[in-house]
């Protein structure tokens, strides 16, 4: 599903991945020196919600298991935490406030709480918080852009001006810092300032949609309608921008003036910690973004971008609830909202729920019938549910949508190949690999795929094998790839060589029963018959196929 590239190309690119800023409580099970000696049983099962990343869960038991061992530092800081990733920012706050009263630097509290602050418009205490805050190389990034908001909020532009351009000076962040600088110059109306750092945010970033929308809503603005209408269509040739471009132009058309992105000094910060959380990509990081997003949200609550980060967060957690919980609060006026709804039906389908998501995106389709994203997830739903012919068609209906192909599009094709190719039509699925590599010649799957059907097929075995090679190269650890490579040479008589593949790909997946299976065939063309009977049973007991058990226990049969 194209849904995840299509949620990172809408956010604000440019800033290395950034490290954990906040402190993230440990969610072990395990007992601590710090365990409660009241309400045991509520604690051990907050321990566990958190574990699962329950957030509002976790929030509650631990809110009680807190109020029975009240000054227990431990119980703190995960109600603080969980409070937090819940989205009830008003009761983090005050846990906040115990926090700092014994850790008066706690990096995650002072932001709380200067958060809180610029919610409330008391830009001055938010300063005072963000600046007691223990400071670190990443931290002080942070730092920067909450105390220049709230500079900002305090009509201390100076101020904003000097924090701003102290993130200059870390490592790959002055896409962020231009951005940030050029909306901090429209709040202060200085329109040849902001022009300059939006056109150097779109120069150090490429043209990425939370500055192309910033960057056209101004010059909208600005009496440049002509401008922003280019600047709207050369960027639509981009793959995920509509939600972006199409507004845009509808405004342009209709002569409506849409307002900035930041038009108070809370938006500003909100959407500087929507790009940090935006920057927090790896795994351990991800309870952390949640944190970012939840407090920008806070400040901006129609900050639906952040919202469909924040979904795509609970994904990558496994908490689909959550996550269609928040889609299903953006609203239908959104440009995000048919994203959204995208997104929500993809992950009903997740839930083992197929047919519901299929009805839910057969509507979409019927309303909007140029939205590819929907024309693809519902082409994925069908394939989910093993409805190959109607998954061909759906993706038929997306391909039709792309004027012209893309390097990025590759996907659609491999999807309608696998379709093609399970629905029966394999000179379909193949014209579909072969338009997959034209638009992106290197990628292993679309090479494997193809080489492989045509080795099992037994077809230009030997073209085969260099584009199984090719593939191997590309993606050296991929079991299944190294599996073909080694088939390859089965087919072509070189069993040697096929061995030394096929023990190489069982080293890296030991419990597929393909795999066990080539290299038992292959075991047994070069003498090593008790070794081949070992792995074709490897092969039955791993979970063969019908119709490959068969063929296996015809050969265990066949042994003397």
């Amino acid at each position: 599903m194209r849904i995840l590239p299509l949620i990172a190309v809408l956010c604000l690119c440019g800033m290395a991945e950034a490290k954990t800023t906040a402190h993230v409580p440990a969610t072990s099970t395990a007992a601590t020196d710090q365990t409660p000696t009241a309400g045991l049983g509520k604690y051990l099962a907050a321990r566990f919600a958190a574990g699962n990343h329950e957030f509002s869960e976790a929030a509650q038991l631990y809110r009680d298991s807190l109020a029975a061992d009240p000054s227990n530092p431990q119980l703190l800081t995960f109600a603080f935490f969980f409070a937090a990733g819940a989205g009830n920012i008003d009761d983090a706050a005050k846990y906040a406030d115990r926090l700092v009263a014994a850790t008066p630097d706690d990096r995650a509290a002072r932001m709380t709480l200067a958060v809180a602050a610029m919610h409330m418009r008391d830009y001055k205490k938010a300063r005072q918080e963000i600046g007691k805050s223990a400071k670190g190389p990443f931290t002080s990034f942070t730092v920067a852009l909450i105390d220049g908001w709230a500079a900002a909020g305090a009509g201390d532009k100076a101020g904003a001006v000097a924090d701003f351009k102290l993130l200059h000076a870390q490592h790959s962040a002055d896409a962020l810092a231009y951005f940030n600088e050029a909306m901090l110059a429209e709040l202060f109306g200085d329109k040849l300032g902001a022009e300059g750092n939006y056109l150097k945010a779109l120069e150090a970033a490429g043209p990425t949609p939370r500055v192309v929308d910033a960057y056209g809503r101004f010059l909208e603005r600005n009496e440049r309608g002509a401008d922003a209408k280019a600047l709207y269509e050369k960027t639509a040739q981009n793959d995920g921008y509509s939600s972006v471009t199409s507004p845009g132009l509808a405004r342009i058309a209709k002569g409506e003036i849409p307002p900035p992105l930041a038009p108070r000094a809370e938006d500003g910060a909100a959407e500087a910690l929507f790009g940090i959380a935006a920057s927090l990509n790896d795994e351990a990081s991800r309870d952390v973004s949640v944190l970012y997003l939840r407090l920008a949200l806070h400040m901006q609550p129609k900050l639906d971008l952040a919202n469909i980060l924040l979904a795509n967060r609970f994904e990558a957690l496994g908490k689909y609830d959550d996550a269609i919980a928040v889609y299903r609060a953006i609203d239908k006026t959104s440009p995000f909202w048919r994203v959204a709804a995208v997104a929500e039906a993809v992950d009903i389908a997740r839930q083992d729920k197929v047919d519901e998501a299929i009805d839910r995106l057969q509507a979409l389709c019927k309303d909007y019938p140029d939205d590819m994203e929907a024309w693809t997830a519902l082409g994925d739903s069908y394939r989910q549910a093993k409805k190959f012919p109607e998954a061909a068609m759906a993706y038929d209906r997306a391909l039709a949508l792309l004027v012209p192909p893309t390097k990025r599009n590759w996907p659609l094709y491999y999807a309608r190949a696998v379709a093609e190719q399970e629905a029966g039509h394999w000179d379909k699925a193949e014209a579909d690999l072969k338009q997959a590599l034209l638009v992106s010649p290197n990628e292993p799957a679309v090479l494997n795929y193809l080489g492989y059907s045509w080795v099992d097929k037994g077809l230009k075995t030997k073209e085969a094998l260099v584009m199984l090679e090719k593939a191997r190269a590309l993606s050296p650890q991929d079991g299944y790839i190294i599996d073909s490579v080694g088939w390859a040479y089965y087919r072509l008589g070189r069993y040697d060589e096929a061995v030394s593949a096929l023990e190489d790909a069982i080293e890296i997946v030991p419990g597929d029963p393909t795999i066990n299976d080539h290299l038992g065939d292959a075991y047994w063309k070069i003498g090593r018959k008790l070794d081949a009977s070992f792995q074709w049973n490897h092969a039955l007991a791993f979970g063969a196929e019908d119709g490959d058990k068969a063929k296996i226990e015809k050969k265990l049969a066949a042994q003397p």
